[in-house]
């Protein structure tokens, strides 16, 4: 079993990167191979909405885009793995922008054929065999977790196509001032999500 997590933040060290390995280190200890891709890291050009990818070569489990990137090793990966981690800082109320490029440049996991109506549907199934795990931080009360809504959605979004269940979600707030009690409950409640997904993705396996 294999998990990945795809970090979204630009602060390669900072607390959102550190509960990404925590959990990951979670994943590990219940047996899972793990790797984390910090997305600042990778060259992820814009999507320019051509659609070029969705519309043409509906046989293959990935579409075909014209930009040329890190993007097609990063899909490829992404559908060979088992489970994912999606983690991303709240940016003025939602990702930052290396991680909507990520989500947007998805896009060749999907198809459609051209002049329908409707949104594009996954090329590829996982029939909840896949889980996903997602963390948001930010520097708003956790009695104000609401404002992570908008980043789980547009993480979480095509998992739905997918047939991906999300199995935790965590939001961790006044992220400036973690003083080192709440640091050690975060890192542990960061760990146990991804003993959690491990487990779930075993379970989803156990039942076919």
């Amino acid at each position: 079993m294999k998990i990945i997590g795809y970090m979204g933040s630009p602060r390669t060290k900072g607390l959102c990167s550190q509960f990404t390995e925590s959990a990951l280190k979670g994943a590990a200890s219940a047996g899972a191979e793990i790797k984390q891709y910090n997305l600042v890291k990778s060259t992820i050009k814009y999507c320019r909405g051509c659609y070029k990818c969705v519309y043409n070569n509906h046989d293959l489990p990935i579409g075909i885009c014209p930009l040329k990137d890190d993007m097609s090793t990063l899909l490829k990966e992404y559908l060979e793995v088992d489970g994912y981690i999606m983690s991303s800082p709240v940016y003025d109320f939602t990702v930052p922008a290396v991680m909507k490029a990520f989500i947007e440049r998805r896009f060749p996991m999907f198809y459609k054929n051209k002049g329908e109506r409707g949104v594009p549907d996954a090329r590829v199934k996982q029939h909840f065999k896949k889980k996903a795990s997602l963390i948001a931080t930010g520097s708003a009360g956790d009695e104000f977790a609401a404002i992570a809504e908008p980043c789980f959605e547009v993480m979480s979004g095509h998992f739905m196509l997918e047939e991906i269940d999300v199995v935790d979600q965590l939001y961790v707030g006044l992220i400036h001032s973690v003083d080192e009690q709440r640091y050690k409950e975060k890192m542990d409640e960061t760990f146990n999500m991804g003993v959690r997904l491990v487990q779930a993705i075993n379970e989803s396996r156990k039942e076919t």
